[in-house]
Parts: C-alpha cells; structure tokens; sequence
C-alpha cells in the first residue's frame, strides 16, 4: 500500500531541489557577469591613471557570500580609486528589508542575494572631478527559497571640485545618449532621482555635485517601461561601460591642468562635504553595515584626504563660489554653452 503523504513529500522535495538548481544557476551567471563589467572597470581605469596599479583584496562575508577588491593608492592621476565586486546572500535583518523596500517579503524570514559592482575615483588634480559609478542586482526569497521580488539598480555621477561647466555637460551628454538607446523616460526620469539623491539634506540640501543618473527598483516588465530582464541587463551593461564617453574625455582634458594651493584646499573641503553624504545618507553604507558586509569595503568610498573648515564663506564671483552655484541642478545635456 503506497504512502500517499511519502509521495506528496517526496514530489515537494524533488520540486525544491530542481526550484533551487534554477536558482543557484541564475545567481552563478549574474555573479560571472558582475565580475566581468569588474574587470572591464579595473582595466578601463589602470589605463586611464597612467601609472598606478591595482591591490587586490578577496574576502568572504560570515553570513554568505564574498566579493573582491582592487584598490589604488597613491597613483598618477587618482589620489585613491576603488573598484569593488560582490555576490552575497543570508538573512536580512527587519530594519534593512524594510528599508529596501522589496515586494512580498513582509511575512515570515526574509532571504536575499546581491551582486553588484561598485567604484569610486578620487582624482589627485582638484580640476578633475571625483566620480562614482555602481550597478547592481538584488533579489528577495521566502523562507522557503521562492522568489518574492527582484530588481536592478545602480547609477553613476561626477563631483567637480572647480567650476568647468563643459566637464558636467561632457558627462551629462554621454549619459543621456546612452540612455535614449534603451528607453526615453531613462534620462530625464533617473536624472531627476539622481538630483534629489546625492543631497545633503542637513547642509539645506545642498547637492553633493553635478549629478548623472541614479535608478533603484528597475524591475523586469514594470509598468512604465516594459523591459524585459534581458533588455535590463543591457541596460546596466551600458551604464557600467559609459565612463569611456563620459569621464575619460574629462580626465584627459584636465589631467595637465596646474592648480594652486588653494584650489587644492578647497577640493579637500569638497571631499569632506562627500565623505558626510557617504555617512549620514548613503543607502549603500547604511545597507552594508546593516548586513555585516566588510567594512573595509563599505567604507571604500571615502577619499584619502579631507578637510572641514567652520563656517567658510567665499568671495562673489571667487571660483569656490561659482563652484557651489554651479552644483545647482540643470539641464547640463541640452542647454546652450
């Protein structure tokens, strides 16, 4: 006589074994695929430094997961640049899931998995703007392994540190060109998000720098563009291979700049400006000390030197002045020089 519950138990546990196969092979491709667009980055800015070289740091994450590292110190053209990858999963605390705002994942344990690739430059020139550049993909599962929600994200931006509007409107046009060639709303809408994001809000909101385009929740087949996951994917693709149109022409245009003490000292008092976004507003750092990630990798970001004056002012028309009025949000990829 056959034990129809040993059958019904036995059917469950073959579906959850092929269930998770499916996944692990999903996660095994994003994870090749991030560490790809990791190399690409590594190279694209070891050739545009012009001297320096990359460390290399793997770690593994206690609760799941790992990633790598490559860390410039002390380079030709970059003060400090970082480019990192990860793929880590685990359990996510109440606070953290709550605060990502996924789908579905309100009742019972919340799992996750994430990859992405994240970078920071930090120029030695003060006429060469720091830029920042991550994409990423992040999914929610039940108790049970079934998939609740999953989304990319990512962005990039620039932060000049003396006023050159032609280098914000290099940066802006290659973001808009790329973005027009997967969909019209991309530009203006994560523009827009970019704008109100890298704001701090307890300086009166004064903007981090000139902006780019910042996304999160781009989610396969959403209503307000239809995108498949493949043409998502294309998509974060191109943003993390824009740089080579929008900021290498900037870093050569400047690289030969000479500058003075000053404007030297104000960029250090615009990377203390950075590091209190990073710290007090930043999703990413609040999300990587949430979840136990390496802090040495969070914290990657911060620039290797900072200054805070108290209460600084600046002459009208002073180049640290033009510098702060030109942070203003605009339209850099279509108004007139």
């Amino acid at each position: 006589m056959n034990d129809l519950s040993s059958v019904g138990a036995s059917t469950s546990v073959q579906r959850d074994i092929h269930s998770n196969a499916k996944r692990d092979a999903r996660r095994d491709a994003l994870t090749r695929w991030m560490a790809g667009l990791h190399d690409e980055l590594t190279t694209f800015f070891g050739r545009l430094d012009a001297g320096g070289t990359f460390a290399e740091d793997r770690w593994e994450r206690p609760g799941g997961g790992g990633g790598v590292a490559r860390v410039m110190t002390d380079g030709t053209t970059f003060e400090k640049a970082g480019v990192n990858r990860s793929a880590v999963m685990g359990e996510l605390p109440e606070a953290a899931a709550r605060r990502l705002g996924g789908q579905g994942a309100g009742d019972g344990t919340t799992h996750f998995f994430a990859t992405g690739v994240s970078l920071v430059v930090h120029p030695r020139s003060p006429k060469i703007p720091t830029v920042h550049l991550n994409v990423r993909y992040f999914e929610l599962t039940d108790a049970h392994g079934v998939l609740t929600d999953h989304w990319f994200g990512g962005g990039t931006d620039i932060t000049p540190f003396y006023p050159h509007p032609e280098d914000p409107r290099t940066f802006h046009i290659a973001l808009k060109n790329m973005c027009d060639a997967h969909h019209s709303s991309f530009y203006p809408d994560f523009k827009r998000w970019c704008d109100t994001y890298f704001v701090n809000v307890h300086r009166d909101s004064e903007a981090r720098g000139c902006g780019g385009i910042f996304f999160d929740h781009l989610r396969p087949g959403a209503t307000e563009h239809t995108l498949s996951f493949e043409l998502l994917q294309r998509f974060v693709t191109d943003v993390a291979r824009v740089l080579t149109q929008a900021y290498e022409p900037i870093v050569d245009r400047r690289r030969h700049e000479p500058f003075s003490d000053a404007e030297r000292e104000f960029q250090l008092v615009r990377r203390g400006r950075y590091v209190e976004f990073n710290l007090v507003h930043d999703r990413g750092t609040t999300f990587g000390l949430q979840t136990n990630a390496r802090v040495e990798s969070v914290l990657m970001s911060l620039p290797p030197l900072a200054m805070w004056q108290y209460a600084p002012r600046y002459a009208p028309e002073s180049f640290q002045a033009r510098l702060v009025d030109m942070l203003a949000p605009r339209d850099w990829a279509t108004e007139r020089p």
